[in-house]
C-alpha cells in the first residue's frame, strides 16, 4: 500500500506539472542519489530485493537526463566544497553506491567511465572479506527455496506456508520489517539460524555478490571513484552502544586505509533511516573527522546543510520507481519536499 501511495504521488506531481512549478522553490542546490545494484532485469517472479537495483540502461538514462537538465555531476569532495564555500551557478548531483556489489564494477563502472562521471562507493569492510551477513538476501533465498518455513518470532515458534508467489512476497515483507527492528546480536542469531536450517551459505552469498579488496582497489585507482566508509558489519548503528558505534566508524576507516592506502573522508550510515542513525551518530561521525556522512532520509541539499554535513539526505533510485517520469520528479525536489512537509533540514 505504501509503495502504491508513493507511486500515485509521483504520478500526480508529474502529470499535473507541479514538479516543474515547485522546482525553483524546493530544488535546492544539489542532490545525492542512492544506488545499490546495477544489473539487467531478472525474470524471476519473486524478487523482493529488486528495490535495490536499477538496470544499466536506466543508469545511462539518468546520467543523460541530469546533464540535459544542466545539472553538474560532481564528486563528494566537490559537493563538500560547494556546501562549505558556496555553491556554483548550477545545481549539482552526486552518484553514490552502497555496499560494494560486484555489479558496480562490471555494469556500472564502464558506463560511468564512458560518460566521465565521478561517483562514490561506500564499503562495509566485512563485505570484501567475505564475512558480511547479507541477511536480506539470505531471507529471500530461504523463502524462494522452500514452500514452508519455521522461525521463532518474538519468542513464539511460528510456521509459515509460502508455496505460492503472493504468499512468498507477503512473508518476505513481514519478516523483513520484523528483522529490521531487531538488535544486531538478535538479528545475527536469527539469520544464522535460518541459514543453517535451510541450507543457505552466508559466506558464499557474500562472496558471490560483493567485490573483493583487489576489485575495490581496481576501482579506487580511477580518479573518478571515491571509496567511502560504511561501517564494518553494516548493522543499524542507532541500535548499538556508543563505544560500538565509534568503533564501527573508526575501524571501517582504518581498514579501508590499510587496504587501499587512502583514508576515507566520507561515511554512509548502514540502512540510514531515522531508526538506524540519528543525532548521536551524526555527532560521532563529525568528531571522528569525516567531511560528510549520508543517510537514507529523503531530501535534496540546501545551503543550510553546511551546518549538518554528517546528516545529509539522499534520494533513492530503485527498482520500484524506475520510471523516466519519476526521475524528473525526484530530481526536481518536489517529491521529497512533500514527503518532508516542506521542511528543508531533517537532522533529528
Amino acid at each position: 500500500m505504501n509503495r502504491a501511495i508513493v507511486r500515485t504521488g509521483l504520478e500526480a506531481l508529474y502529470f499535473s506539472g507541479s514538479h516543474v512549478l515547485l522546482r525553483p522553490l524546493v530544488g535546492g542546490i544539489g542532490t545525492i542519489l542512492t544506488l545499490h545494484h546495477v544489473r539487467p532485469v531478472h525474470r524471476n517472479p519473486f524478487q523482493p530485493n529488486r528495490l535495490l537495483e536499477v538496470t544499466p540502461d536506466f543508469l545511462e538514462y539518468t546520467i543523460r537526463t541530469i546533464r540535459r537538465a544542466g545539472i553538474e555531476l560532481v564528486s563528494l569532495d566537490e559537493m563538500h566544497r560547494q556546501l562549505t564555500q558556496g555553491a556554483g551557478k548550477r545545481r549539482f548531483t552526486c552518484l553514490t553506491f552502497d555496499d560494494g556489489y560486484r555489479d558496480n564494477l562490471h555494469n556500472a563502472h564502464p558506463i560511468l567511465k564512458r560518460y566521465e562521471v565521478p561517483y562514490a562507493i561506500y564499503v562495509p569492510t566485512n563485505f570484501p572479506d567475505g564475512l558480511g551477513k547479507l541477511w536480506w538476501l539470505a531471507l529471500e533465498a530461504v523463502i524462494l527455496k522452500n514452500d514452508r518455513i519455521g522461525i521463532v518470532v518474538d519468542d513464539q515458534d511460528r510456521r509459515f506456508e509460502c508455496s505460492a508467489i503472493p504468499a512468498k512476497r507477503e512473508l518476505f515483507t513481514t519478516l523483513y520489517w520484523w528483522m529490521r527492528g531487531l538488535s544486531p546480536p538478535e538479528l545475527s542469531r536469527i539469520v544464522h539460524d535460518l541459514a543453517a536450517r535451510y541450507d543457505v551459505d552466508l559466506r558464499a552469498l557474500c562472496q558471490e555478490q560483493c567485490m573483493t579488496w583487489v576489485e575495490i582497489a581496481e576501482l579506487a585507482a580511477d580518479p573518478l571513484v571515491t571509496i567511502g566508509a560504511h561501517s564494518v558489519t553494516h548493522n543499524a548503528l542507532a541500535k548499538m552502544n556508543e563505544d560500538s558505534v565509534r568503533s564501527e566508524m573508526r575501524s571501517s576507516a582504518a581498514i579501508i586505509e590499510a587496504a587501499l592506502g587512502v583514508r576515507p573522508q566520507h561515511f554512509c550510515y548502514p540502512l540510514g533511516d531515522q531508526g538506524s542513525a540519528g543525532p548521536r551518530e551524526f555527532a560521532i561521525a563529525r568528531a571522528l573527522g569525516f567531511k560528510t556522512a549520508v543517510t537514507t532520509r529523503p531530501g535534496v541539499l540546501f545551503p543550510q546543510h553546511r551546518e549538518y554535513l554528517t546528516a545529509l539526505p539522499r534520494i533513492s533510485l530503485n527498482g520500484e520507481y524506475q520510471q523516466r517520469r519519476f526521475l524528473q520528479v525526484l530530481l526536481s525536489g518536489a517529491a521529497t519536499a512533500v514527503w518532508n512537509n516542506f521542511r528543508r533540514v531533517d537532522a533529528e
